[in-house]
Order: structure tokens, then C-alpha cells, then sequence
């Protein structure tokens, strides 16, 4: 029986992570599904741009929490079924890859910077510090979110190996998840990596246009009306 466990605990650990927030939370607060709109990605930066500032927190942090919660529970109750480091690092990364291939949402799912942050943070609460300072450091400085991600999937592997012997202890499966889910997290930024270097990527805190509602333009239109051009003898507003 306890050879089965590990895959069983592995695939829970898939179908946690195949929860995809970005569209629950959207959904149970009403919003547009964020595979419809800006990025088309559904995580919590494309969730703010819906305008929700809490849609976008609480889908942070759920999607972080789906990629901590079935690491810490083989970690902290793995021991007595036979389940070790190596199952804790499988689990971990079939989280982050549920997340990435959601198998609920036709396999459609975000890039997983909150879900790997989770799952760091469950390997070692001084690992996911480390890399969510690393993120936040480029944030602020560079002002863009997907640099941020970058820079934090590139250090993250770095910052667990220097810190053997100190902070923590190395395990050489946490070594290989930890180094998977960078080099995936670098291949789903592929396109923001081509914005960065073209110089049209967004940046933080930049403004959007709102989300439309799904019958906003037939709405908009019963309300104004048509607008007809302005006569040619007076001068367009928006010339001024």
C-alpha cells in the first residue's frame, strides 16, 4: 500500500493546483473570465485588470495557498506513511504544473508565479522570503511585474543551493523541483520576455481601459445615441 502513496499524494497535489482561482474568484464575484481579456491569462495580475483590486488579492493568495498547502502536509505528515523529501518535492511541483495545465480548465492555466511562490514557501519559509524579496526589489525599482517573475525564477534554484547548511538543509529533489518550475516559469514569460526586450511590455501601475461589460456597447449606444460629426464650421474638441 505504501507504494501507491506517493502517486497518490502527488496527484492530489496535481488536482489542487489544477483549481484555477483567477476564473472562481471572477466567477463567484461576478467579473469578466480573465481568459477573455488584457494578458488572457488567468492570474491575479490580469484579474486587477478587471478593476477588482480584491479579486486580485484574493486570487493571489488562494493560488499561492494551492501550492503550499499539499507540500506542508506531506512535510509535516509524510514521515509516518513512508513519504519523504522526494515525495514533498513531486507534490510540489505536480501543484505548480496543475496550475500551468489545469486539467478542470481544459488545460488552460496561468503562468504560476503565486502557485511556485507557495510551494517555496513550503520547502522553506527563508527560501520563499528570499525569492518574493528578489521580486519585489526588481517591482519596485524596474516597475515591471513580469521581470520581477523573471528575476525571482532565475535566483530562486541559486538562493536554495547557497543556502544549504544554513538556513536550511539542500535535498537534491527540492533542487530539481525548485529548478523545473524556474525554467517553466521562464518559458511561460517567453512572450514578456520579447516585450521587455522590444520595450512594449507594461508596466506596473500603468492605467488600462476598463473590462466591458458583456452588452456595454449596445447600452452605450441606446443611452447616447448617435453621435453625428461636428459641422464644419465647428472645431473639434479634441483638436484643441
Amino acid at each position: 500500500m505504501q507504494t501507491f502513496l506517493p502517486w497518490v499524494a502527488v496527484l492530489a497535489g496535481y488536482l489542487i493546483g489544477s483549481l484555477s482561482f483567477a476564473v472562481i474568484v471572477s466567477r463567484v464575484m461576478g467579473l469578466n473570465d480573465p481568459r477573455t481579456f488584457g494578458s488572457k491569462n488567468p492570474g491575479a495580475t490580469n484579474v486587477l485588470r478587471s478593476g477588482s483590486k480584491g479579486a486580485a488579492i484574493a486570487t493571489l493568495l488562494l493560488d499561492a495557498a494551492k501550492g503550499w498547502l499539499p507540500v506542508v502536509l506531506v512535510k509535516w505528515y509524510g514521515a509516518a506513511y513512508g513519504l519523504g523529501d522526494g515525495t514533498m518535492a513531486m507534490v510540489g511541483l505536480a501543484a505548480f504544473l496543475g496550475h500551468v495545465f489545469p486539467v478542470f480548465f481544459r488545460f488552460q492555466g496561468g503562468k504560476g508565479v503565486a502557485t511556485a511562490l507557495g510551494v517555496l514557501l513550503a520547502f522553506s519559509g527563508w527560501l520563499g522570503l528570499a525569492t518574493a524579496l528578489i521580486w519585489l526589489g526588481v517591482a519596485v525599482v524596474f516597475r515591471y511585474s513580469s521581470l520581477a517573475s523573471i528575476m525571482a525564477a532565475l535566483m530562486a534554484p541559486v538562493v536554495y543551493v547557497l543556502g544549504d547548511g544554513g538556513l536550511w538543509f539542500m535535498s537534491k529533489s527540492v533542487v530539481l523541483a525548485v529548478a523545473v518550475m524556474s525554467l517553466f516559469l521562464l518559458y511561460r514569460h517567453a512572450e514578456n520576455i520579447n516585450r521587455l526586450i522590444k520595450g512594449t511590455e507594461s508596466k506596473l501601475g500603468k492605467k488600462t481601459a476598463p473590462v466591458p461589460a458583456e452588452n456595454s456597447a449596445s447600452h452605450g449606444h441606446a443611452k447616447h445615441g448617435h453621435r453625428h460629426p461636428p459641422h464644419a464650421d465647428q472645431k473639434d474638441p479634441s483638436t484643441k
